[in-house]
């Protein structure tokens, strides 16, 4: 059985039990979380969040994009999100790389570079505090009193 296939199968049990279907669309604590897609990192568990809570986008890294401008843009204006956390992590793969490595790499084996940044960086720190400045500089996102980063740290849980 393939891995989609255990998942489908969860997921079938998962319906068997799901009460969850009265809450409403906009999350129950106002908040919208920008998270790195790491499977070690367990937004939900780490924030004790439930279904419902809020609104939670993930990527590569956790860096901000225009992707996620748009999905946080959507959150605050039509979903009455008021509050933005940002989470990195210790260990994170984006620190092993360079964009121009990585393009390369791509081009090599397909004869193009992608036309989107991969968003590499190699200080922590720094990219959630870049990252918090992309928010606070978008003009379509309208509430900007909130905006918090943190790092994760994979081997403590802290």
């Amino acid at each position: 059985m393939s891995v989609t296939e255990e998942l489908l199968r969860n997921a079938e049990e998962y319906k068997k039990l799901f009460n969850k279907g009265h809450l409403p669309l906009p999350p129950a604590k106002h908040i919208a979380i920008l998270a790195c897609m790491d499977a070690r990192l367990n937004v939900y568990g780490l924030l004790g969040l439930q279904e419902g809570d809020a609104h939670v986008i993930r990527n590569a890294g956790g860096v901000v994009t225009a992707g996620d401008l748009r999905s946080l843009a959507i959150s605050q204006r039509l979903l009455g999100t008021k509050e933005i956390v940002l989470i990195h992590h210790t260990d994170c793969g984006m620190l092993t790389f360079t964009d121009d490595a990585f393009k390369e790499q791509i081009c090599q084996e397909v004869g193009q570079k992608p036309a989107w940044a991969a968003e590499a960086f190699s200080n922590i720190e720094a990219d959630v505090k870049q990252s918090i400045n992309r928010i606070k500089n978008d003009p379509f996102i309208p509430i900007k009193a909130s905006i918090r980063g943190f790092v994760y740290d994979v081997y403590t849980g802290g």
